[in-house]
């Protein structure tokens, strides 16, 4: 087990917070032209707009190729998305399709593997998943409530679950995304 040192003088933290200018982030117009990780988060039906931001985040922050909104998912702009968004909404690629059956066939036709994040039979846990170099995927991610549709689900070639391990059946649509896109990305970039 490690441990972690903790500060025990008065003399200067060698933990000192970087400022923004510091992190070498690269401008929209950068990250627009910047190689992605071939992955696309779909959200299926996801109602609360504070999610919709925060996946805009993640993706940003590990440069997925895009985000695809579906039926009731809301898009950008919009100020309670950009809330959590933070300007993430304006450099992630993203379209709307009005049902995600037809994103999902969308999606296919242009090449990716189509995967469901849920809990199913026969489900991947996510640890045990090893996405290929030469894939691009697609993960759908679904409603607040209901999770991804069960005819999606059949649509997809597919399901990756998330272990858990307390009483809750299920973890926020926003986490969810926040944990497979870094699977994705700590395999692939």
């Amino acid at each position: 087990m490690t441990s972690v040192s903790h500060k025990t003088s008065s003399s200067e933290s060698p933990f000192r917070k970087l400022k923004i200018t510091e992190m070498g982030r690269i401008s929209v117009e950068q990250f627009r032209e910047a190689e992605k990780l071939p992955l696309v988060v779909v959200l299926d039906g996801v109602r609360s707009l504070y999610n919709v931001g925060s996946v805009f985040r993640s993706g940003d922050a590990f440069r997925v190729s895009e985000v695809v909104l579906c039926g009731i998912t809301a898009t950008p702009p919009n100020a309670e998305i950009h809330k959590t968004a933070l300007g993430a909404e304006d450099s992630v690629a993203w379209r709307h399709f009005s049902d995600t059956m037809e994103a999902v066939r969308v999606l296919r036709e242009e090449g990716y593997t189509l995967l469901a994040v849920e809990q199913c039979e026969g489900s991947v846990m996510l640890q045990d998943f090893q996405p290929q170099r030469s894939k691009k995927y697609a993960v759908v991610l679904g409603n607040e409530v209901k999770g991804v549709r069960q005819d999606v689900v059949d649509a997809c070639s597919g399901c990756l679950e998330i272990p858990q391990f307390g009483t809750k059946h299920s973890l926020n649509v926003s986490v969810t995304a926040g944990i497979v896109i870094w699977h994705f990305a700590q395999r692939l970039m």
